[in-house]
């Protein structure tokens, strides 16, 4: 696993030391990957496991579409053996795999052909209550990620949805009834589930997301009492969104119980208790100073992220939700596959990946001496105004 580490960004090569034959290097991990899908049908369930890893950390740091190409048929056998014969980790280890296949492919032949091969396999795990709730996590999550990169069939959409439903619906008979069979241990599992299952709606077409909204948009907000934070912040979020796409549909959306509902995430923006930890309470308002916002007054905080030269503004909760779903699958290869990776390039509209040549590159890095200095300044400069609030001989006088 510990060859993948200098993957994730391509800048951590040496910048002063000598040119890098870069086919050499390619060729060079091209063979690591190699051993890597070798060691999948390894009989060690560790060595698996970290094959699977080690896979996974290449895929989220660089495009490997050819080499993925020639190997993808291997790639999914290996991946449907995993998850069907494997324990809790390589299951999941398999699954988010399955997942950074999908994205190095992007919507295409090949794409469908891996979905048509996995989905059935992904649903049944995510359906099966005497699987691992960590393992029916990863694959609920998988399951709506390359259902969102690959389908074009509105069936199949449709039916992936259903499956996704049937799972976190059962969070809303838990509040129902307290002694039911669900149980906090599930939570972890219903909240992968909605924000997949929200994921899909984004690329529903109207009509459907309709039907969506009069279903669930009453019976969300019983979530948000749940005692779990990520299930408040995945449900407050999930009705910001639904608030968004129905007020699309019809600028003149009215929603009954508006005033309890603004009551409820008001509560949950200034939430003070002291049963909390600190930092789950700083979460929980943060995201809901933002969730009331655009319930009240339909309005989003704009976000900027920057990838290279480039800048992308996150403008809705649609964009977010997005971004936020593949930033968790791709870490910190995102920024690499925002700037290289065409297929996520088109989901949010960046157009074709912009080609720099060598010269332009090095203008616009910064020599490591350059930012020695700077972050020296920065240093001493943090430390003087640190100082002079911390220094005791300022208060002197006050006793005098």
């Amino acid at each position: 696993m510990s060859h993948c580490s200098g993957f994730s960004d391509p800048a951590s090569f040496t910048e002063d030391g000598p040119e890098v034959d870069e086919e050499a290097t390619q060729e060079d991990l091209e063979y690591k990957l190699k051993g890597f899908i070798d060691l999948t049908l390894d009989k060690s369930a560790k060595t698996r496991q970290a094959a699977l890893e080690s896979l996974k950390s290449a895929f989220s740091s660089k495009i490997l579409y050819e080499f993925i190409m020639e190997r993808r048929m291997t790639l999914t056998d290996s991946i449907e053996r995993c998850i069907k014969k494997g324990k809790s980790d390589e299951q999941c280890a398999a699954a988010g795999l399955a997942c950074l296949l999908c994205v190095q492919m992007g919507s295409g032949i090949e794409s469908e052909e891996i979905f048509k091969t996995l989905g059935p396999v992904l649903k049944k795990i995510v359906c099966d209550g005497t699987a691992s709730i960590q393992a029916r996590q990863a694959c609920a999550t998988c399951l709506g990620i390359c259902c969102f990169i690959v389908t074009d069939d509105i069936t199949e959409l449709y039916s992936t949805m259903e499956c996704l439903e049937n799972v976190f619906m059962k969070a809303y008979q838990r509040d129902r009834d307290t002694n039911g069979v669900s149980s906090t241990h599930n939570t972890v599992l219903h909240v992968s589930a909605l924000l997949a299952w929200t994921l899909l709606l984004t690329i529903c077409p109207m009509n459907e997301v309709k039907k969506k909204i009069e279903m669930h948009l009453h019976k969300l907000p019983s979530l948000l009492s749940c005692d779990d934070l990520n299930m408040r912040i995945a449900a407050g979020e999930t009705l910001a969104l639904l608030f968004e796409l129905a007020r699309e549909t019809d600028a003149d959306f009215f929603y009954e119980d508006m005033d309890l509902l603004t009551e409820k995430l008001r509560a949950l923006a200034t939430d003070g208790n002291k049963h909390r930890a600190k930092v789950d309470k700083r979460k929980q308002r943060s995201v809901f100073r933002d969730v009331l916002r655009a319930v009240e007054e339909r309005d989003f905080p704009t976000e900027m992220v920057k990838f290279g030269p480039e800048r992308m503004y996150i403008d809705c909760w649609v964009k977010k939700q997005t971004y936020e779903t593949f930033k968790e699958i791709l870490g910190s290869g995102m920024q690499y596959h925002l700037q290289s990776n065409d297929f996520l390039r088109n989901v949010f509209e960046l157009g074709p990946p912009v080609m720099l040549d060598a010269a332009t590159l090095k203008t616009m890095k910064i020599s490591r001496f350059e930012r020695h200095l700077y972050n020296s300044a920065a240093f001493k400069a943090r430390t003087k105004a640190r100082s002079k609030c911390r220094d005791k001989r300022a208060d002197v006088g006050e006793f005098f």
